[in-house]
């Protein structure tokens, strides 16, 4: 596809929808950063979250065996079957991304790419990394700032960091200048690859569930300016010398904040507190 995103919509009577966070990728070096990230190959299924109007998504085709383009805008998807009627190796779904069930495709191993809209980074992530069958890589754009968040280590972790990180291996591939967009966000994005693992190995190993991790987790960060001791405490509605109690026998100073745990310091306070479960 040749023609710009911009010319694309101008000749269809379209503008960007803001509300829908659409700002759309059209730079050719993004682009390719995002495929060399992606590392698709002829036998690969991809899920593309946002297809737009199918700049990245013919760049896919390209490559891979399937693509399952989804796409919220009904008037994207119009343009969508149009520009893409030569790709017989593309499914064009509309509907919103956190609809949309992975069960869908049974056993296939696939992989997620795609343009994420800003302002639900996070649901997008967690919809694909949560449920099974999970994916086994994603690549997304992100806010820069957020990328950064979600590679951080012990002492600036997030909600966000932990959530991502139980699943993955996350890491930087690329930044975007804002530039790259059309039109441009007020901020610079990355490319975010994540290796995604098959099942939370550091909860299989230790017998936990994730539901009470991810209890434990919120209730830690749920108070970020409070110590563990008074934040999981509120949290879990358990007494304060409770917890400090439950804390000392992990090795976790009850003084310490949601920020400084590690992965495997969090399976230890959910293992004290709750003990091996069904995993």
């Amino acid at each position: 596809m040749t023609d710009s995103a911009a010319g694309l919509l101008r000749a269809r009577g379209l503008r960007p929808r803001k509300g829908l966070g659409q700002n759309f990728l059209t730079d050719p070096v993004a682009l390719a950063r995002i495929l060399e990230a992606a590392d698709i190959g002829p036998t690969d299924l991809v899920v593309e979250v946002g297809a737009g109007t199918g700049a990245l998504t013919r760049l896919l085709a390209e490559r891979a065996g399937r693509v399952l383009a989804l796409e919220m805008d009904p008037k994207l998807v119009e343009l969508l079957h149009q520009q893409l009627a030569d790709l017989p190796n593309v499914e064009i779904l509309q509907g919103d991304v956190l609809q949309f069930s992975t069960s869908r495709l049974g056993d296939q191993v696939y992989k997620v790419v795609g343009n994420l809209p800003y302002y639900i980074t996070s649901a997008i992530l967690r919809h694909f990394l949560e449920k099974a069958p999970r994916p086994e890589l994603m690549v997304v754009t992100v806010q820069r700032e957020v990328a950064a968040r979600i590679v951080a280590g012990p002492g600036d972790m997030s909600l966000l960091a932990v959530s991502v990180q139980l699943y993955g291996r996350p890491r930087i591939a690329a930044r975007i200048p804002a530039g790259a967009f059309y039109p441009p966000p007020q901020v610079d994005s990355a490319v975010l690859r994540i290796e995604v693992g098959q099942h939370p190995s550091l909860l299989h190993q230790a017998g936990l569930k994730e539901s009470e991790f991810f209890r434990v987790v919120r209730a830690g960060f749920s108070q970020k300016r409070k110590t563990l001791r008074n934040s999981l405490s509120a949290g879990l509605g358990l007494a304060p010398a409770e917890t400090e109690g439950f804390l000392n026998q992990a090795g976790i100073d009850p003084r310490s904040r949601a920020e400084k745990l590690s992965l495997e310091e969090w399976a230890r306070v959910v293992s004290v507190i709750y003990g091996p479960g069904e995993g």
